[in-house]
């Protein structure tokens, strides 16, 4: 099972400023040492030893997660952020491409569906493009979109075979057991689990913990015990979390101990706030591992989402 991470804000798209990039550049120029640049092998080692805030940048699309088995035709995917019009063209360039995409949406507030209209597969008549949503107006809300005012193309021009799925328990696709649950969000907002048999992966975008999401009830112990990965929100800091309460996200140290409770193995920071610069994001991952050794937490992994960043269980 692979995950590859296409888009990892929250709320609306955030590119990097140019003034941000000019930061950077001078804060690698303080680091620079005639030494540095005595030949190639020592240029590569200063790069390989800049901070990663520095050397890269976290992304600013919106969510857009992938999960596929090796050399398979179809590939899931989960939201149509921002991020899903780099995936499109990405995939479509590879051997061989992806024939049919499954699309899942967690919700369909503008940050998770505004990359659907730029999404070049959907457009390709030799593509199936199977879209999925515990929601009964699945196809009215994404139909609705594209349509005047908001959209001068409707979804009736893209030239893929064009499906429609209201979820209403687990499905199988592609050797792979793919069910939902319901996360405490405005409006409503759905996470994923991927089982292939052998690995569990939770998708859980868009989420404000609660003493409920603790509870060892027995959908609870079913749906999130020992999953190996787990892509969790955590916008915010627990000040943030308690200042903004009932916005629908969650803080870092909740989820870490959302983690822990269930036993799950590896989680990956995810919808980061799009007024959060890179160094501020790797702080944040900072203060998490830090909070897993305070809180004396074992067994947790923590990283965090970054365009391009894949991870193969």
């Amino acid at each position: 099972m692979r995950i590859r991470f296409w888009g990892v804000r929250g709320s609306l798209p955030a590119p990097p400023t140019s003034a941000q990039i000019k930061s950077k550049i001078f804060a690698i120029l303080e680091r620079l040492t005639p030494e540095d640049l005595a030949g190639p092998d020592s240029r590569e080692r200063f790069l390989s030893g800049l901070p990663p805030w520095l050397f890269g940048t976290v992304g600013g699309n919106t969510p857009c997660v992938t999960v596929n088995q090796d050399n398979s035709p179809a590939t899931l995917v989960f939201d149509a952020g921002s991020g899903i019009r780099e995936m499109g063209i990405s995939l479509s360039g590879e051997t061989p491409k992806p024939s049919q995409y499954h699309l899942f949406f967690s919700h369909f507030h503008w940050d998770h569906l505004q990359g659907l209209p730029f999404f070049g597969p959907a457009y390709d008549p030799a593509v199936a493009v199977d879209f999925y949503s515990p929601s009964r107006e699945l196809e009215n809300f994404l139909q609705g979109q594209m349509s005047p005012p908001y959209f001068p193309v409707t979804m009736d021009t893209m030239g893929a075979k064009k499906t429609f799925h209201r979820l209403s328990g687990k499905i199988t696709l592609l050797g792979m057991d793919v069910s939902f649950k319901k996360v405490n969000h405005p409006g409503g907002c759905y996470c994923y689990r991927v089982d292939d048999g052998k690995h569990r992966f939770i998708y859980s975008t868009d989420t404000e913990l609660s003493p409920a999401d603790f509870e060892k009830t027995r959908e609870n112990v079913s749906f999130f015990t020992g999953a190996d990965l787990l892509v969790m929100d955590c916008q915010y800091t627990l000040g943030e979390a308690i200042e903004k309460y009932n916005w629908g996200h969650s803080a870092f140290s909740l989820a870490v101990d959302f983690a822990a409770n269930w036993g799950i193995r590896q989680m990956v920071l995810f919808h980061h706030d799009p007024s959060y610069n890179d160094r501020k994001l790797f702080n944040i991952l900072q203060s998490a591992r830090w909070y897993t050794e305070r809180m004396n937490i074992k067994n947790v992994e923590l990283a965090l989402a970054m365009e391009g960043m894949e991870i193969l269980l």
